[in-house]
């Protein structure tokens, strides 16, 4: 009998020393979410955004330039391209990640249709969401969609594309026409208040520049300051 209790002594140590070891499986790949938009008749006419669940993201965007801006004349020497694409790499915040994910998860990875076949309804962009993570892939098109999850993501993915492409025309005015970054940060500061600006923290480089240059104007450089201290940082 005292055997018995020595090896179940045994067995039970092992069992407790074994749990609190943690498992190191093999990583599983980040679950990736994207939403792409085109459509010709706005500014851009083309953009996609790309987000993994460990918050590393991707904007690519095209469109015209400015018919009389400076870089358009630059090219227009060179090759006759009017051209303009951005491209930036990104860090989501915790916070619009988890919501992000939260609303892919509602629409239900988007393995079903989402768009509402509405007859009469205005164009108003090829929109397409998709995800993919180790279990589960998903993808669906639409110009109008009545699921409210669906609703949400598109109305975030917008307000996501409208920050960054801020933070684009920012870099391009602090390059070619210092005097315009305060009509652009008086616009952001006016989003900001109505809590339609998301993701001001990916475009911070271009703000601590504003911010750090004695030759912008100081209204203009408390704009910049503004924006960043009430930056979603969750």
């Amino acid at each position: 009998m005292p055997r018995l209790f020595q090896i179940i002594g045994l067995l039970m140590f092992s069992s407790i020393v074994f749990s609190s070891i943690p498992a190191y499986s093999q990583a599983e790949t980040p679950a990736v979410l994207t939403f792409s938009l085109d459509f010709p008749a706005s500014q851009p006419k083309h953009y996609s955004i790309r987000v993994q669940s460990d918050g590393s993201a991707h904007y690519q965007s095209s469109g015209s330039l400015p018919a009389d801006s400076d870089e358009t004349n630059s090219r227009d020497n060179d090759n006759n391209n009017d051209n303009d694409s951005f491209d930036l790499d990104f860090t989501l915040a915790a916070g619009t990640r988890q919501k992000i994910f939260q609303l892919a998860a509602k629409a239900g990875y988007f393995q079903k249709d989402v768009d509402s076949h509405h007859k009469n309804l205005a164009f108003i962009g090829k929109k397409t969401l998709g995800y993919k993570d180790a279990r589960r892939s998903g993808e669906s098109t639409y110009n109008y969609s009545t699921n409210p999850a669906v609703q949400d993501l598109t109305s975030l993915m917008q307000s996501l594309s409208s920050t960054l492409e801020f933070g684009h025309r920012l870099q391009y005015d602090y390059q070619y026409q210092k005097l315009a970054l305060d009509e652009e940060l008086e616009n952001m500061e006016e989003l900001a208040h109505a809590n339609q600006l998301i993701g001001v923290t990916a475009i911070q480089p271009i703000l601590d520049q504003i911010i750090a240059d004695p030759s912008v104007m100081n209204i203009t450089r408390a704009r910049a300051q503004r924006l960043l201290d009430r930056a979603d940082i969750r």
